[in-house]
């Protein structure tokens, strides 16, 4: 006779926004072994939606009532605004419930270094989303550099661009202090951890900032260089006023580049409704395949499918096997001390080194 399934692990979702609608709780659902068992948020609209959505889950209006009721989870997931996601973090740690982030992880290096000491210190598992990891483009890339098709790569281009010359209101949009808004801290939080994953430590960091925008309060459109350790270069852009798109990566060798265009697939399958484990699922079509090699001399590449669902999967191993978080937060930390080092490069327009 077969072992029964394992009892899945309960999830507490805490926000119901863009983050919690369109990318956690869709991935919690399609995990093996994990259950969303509640969802936290105080708006009626989306209270509506939640229960419209995850009918088998209860929906409550104060993560309190998840702290007052620890016993009954096993994993809370903070997808609120930014500047709460240290204050929501810190109750689950204090609560002994692991937590995933949503990125950033905290408007300040100070607060996210405080926030992983805490939960090292109580023995709790901390991670955060840090999902653009698992998109087809950055997979293909780093196969591609490991397998030596580039030769020596020498610098990185990589772009989250956009056209939306229209401010949207929103917290993201909003200069007010803790709130981490801005081009920097939301789309550069991708871009900054892709580096780093495929390049290593960085030396320094040199940036420009602006606010492009009439009336815009934060940053709409940034360039970073950052210089590794090991030599390489990256220049990353985060724009939204960028009426022409560039590429989306683009990584420089001695023997060969690679370029891609255009953002991968699965944000947009999971806003439409698919799931992981559909047909088709992260798949980029022939026509959007990369292009490897010497101008002259190109050859399409088959994007790797992207696969946003190993993150929750590794999750799920990690709290039930003991298996290493799919992020380490410290790479996090990591993150947010060089945005702060870029924002500072910008405002003194100098190149800032970065200490050991």
């Amino acid at each position: 006779m077969a072992d029964a399934a394992p009892t899945p692990l309960r999830v507490g979702l805490l926000g119901y926004g863009l983050a919690g609608r369109v990318f956690h709780a869709p991935l919690i659902t399609a995990t093996a072994g994990l259950r969303l068992d509640a969802v936290v948020t105080g708006n009626p609209q989306r209270q509506e939606q939640a229960r419209h959505d995850h009918p088998d889950a209860r929906v409550v209006d104060h993560a309190d009532l998840l702290w007052e009721s620890a016993d009954t989870l096993d994993l809370v997931v903070v997808a609120t605004p930014n500047r709460l996601h240290v204050p929501m973090a810190r109750a689950a740690v204090t609560a002994g419930l692991a937590v995933v982030v949503d990125k950033p992880l905290a408007g300040t290096a100070a607060e996210g270094r405080a926030l992983v000491d805490e939960a090292d210190r109580r023995g709790v598992p901390l991670t955060v989303f840090q999902n653009r990891r698992w998109d087809g483009d950055f997979l293909t890339a780093r196969r591609l550099i490991a397998e030596g098709e580039l030769g020596r790569v020498t610098r990185l281009e990589s772009r989250f661009e956009r056209w939306r010359p229209a401010i949207k209101e929103g917290w993201r949009e909003s200069a007010a202090p803790g709130e981490a808004g801005g081009a920097l801290y939301d789309l550069g939080a991708h871009l900054v951890d892709q580096a780093v994953q495929l390049f290593g430590p960085v030396r320094s960091v040199y940036a420009e900032v602006d606010r492009r925008r009439p009336d815009a309060q934060v940053d709409d459109d940034a360039f970073v260089a950052l210089t590794h350790v090991g030599g390489v270069r990256s220049h990353l852009w985060m724009s939204a006023v960028t009426a022409q798109l560039g590429p989306r990566l683009r990584v420089l060798g001695d023997r060969a580049a690679y370029t891609s265009y255009g953002l991968d697939v699965q944000e947009e399958a999971l806003r439409a409704g698919a799931r992981p484990g559909a047909p088709g699922w992260g798949e980029i079509p022939p026509e959007r395949y990369g292009r490897l090699g010497v101008d002259g001399d190109l050859r399409p590449v088959p994007t790797d499918p992207g696969r946003y669902q190993d993150f929750y999967t590794q999750v799920a191993a990690a709290l039930r096997d003991g298996a290493p978080m799919p992020v380490d937060p410290r790479d996090a930390v990591t993150t947010v001390e060089l945005i702060e080092l870029a924002h500072r490069s910008a405002a003194e327009g100098v190149v800032l080194p970065v200490s050991s």
